[in-house]
């Protein structure tokens, strides 16, 4: 069994460290708000009270945080993963970040002799919690290899890309963009349906077992039939910041994404009407709003 490191534990990275710990390998962890390790220091986790001190004896450090900025905080900051991790350990990021800052971790860690990979999940904290999700890794072939035990602890399937890693990077932000783009469409025809007083779950019965029988399709036209987006997943605000890495993306290799630009402003709607503490299926409120619709009780 292998010694990993585990930086982050959100509603996701809880879940995934869990995992690694019942599957067997030795884990220590580190998160800012000290207190949710509490649940994992019972299963056997080693606290760390920081993200250096995760990266003592470990052969693979994971993190999964919600942003650049905090990504590299943890990462570059003072008694950081770079300043720590020991010479050919792994530093496997699962955050979805910009393309911009995946390129400038890799560079660092190889500078310093370590291993990096990027290695974002496709999954909701209820897959996390089923060790069901999938994994999207690309960096150098022996990197991934050293982070394969810990992958399969956390998930279903794991899907190796190149070793530039920014390409999995890639895949993460252009999945996201499509699952925004569908909950924008799922949105608006919703409220199509309601405004002719078509019974929301009977439309959703009808879209999921004919021409969208995608789990997607269930698990948000479920949220949006209720028109029930808390407790959140996966928040608005995060959707923001997905959709805006699209953006930015696109914008680097001269890469129109015009759905981008629109899915972008109706998430910035939303929020401008207090929805931030929606599920980011609650785009589909902004749809339900302009259609006059009121919130279902």
């Amino acid at each position: 069994m292998a010694k990993f490191g585990f930086v982050g534990l959100g509603r996701m990275g809880i879940e995934m460290a869990g995992n690694l710990l019942k599957a067997g390998h030795e884990v220590s962890v580190f998160n800012r708000t000290i207190e949710k390790a509490d649940p994992l220091e019972e299963l056997g986790a080693l606290v760390a009270h920081s993200p250096g001190e995760v990266c003592k004896g470990t052969d693979v450090v994971f993190s999964i945080l919600a942003d650049d900025g905090s990504t590299e905080e943890i990462t570059l900051g003072r008694h950081g993963l770079v300043e720590s991790l020991e010479e050919g350990a792994v530093h496997a990021c699962m955050a979805t970040i910009s393309v911009e800052l995946a390129l400038r971790l890799a560079k660092v860690h190889q500078s310093k002799r370590q291993g990096y990979v990027s290695a974002p999940v496709f999954g909701r904290p209820p897959a996390a919690a089923a060790a069901k999700l999938f994994v999207v890794a690309s960096g150098k072939h022996a990197s991934i290899e050293k982070c394969m035990p810990g992958f399969e602890a956390m998930s279903q399937k794991v899907f190796s890309l190149g070793e530039a890693c920014e390409e999995a990077n890639v895949v993460k932000i252009a999945g996201n963009f499509m699952l925004a783009s569908l909950i924008e469409s799922l949105g608006e025809a919703f409220a199509l349906a309601r405004n002719y007083e078509i019974d929301p779950d009977l439309f959703l019965e009808i879209l999921t077992g004919t021409i969208f029988p995608a789990p997607v399709y269930k698990i948000y036209g479920g949220m949006i039939a209720k028109d029930s987006y808390e407790p959140a997943g996966f928040k608005l605000p995060l959707g923001l910041k997905d959709v805006g890495l699209a953006l930015e993306a696109g914008e680097r290799k001269g890469v129109p994404l015009p759905l981008g630009s629109l899915v972008r402003d109706r998430i910035l709607t939303g929020l401008s009407r207090g929805y931030e503490e929606f599920d980011w299926a609650g785009i589909a409120r902004v749809s339900a709003d302009d259609a006059g619709l009121k919130p279902i009780k």
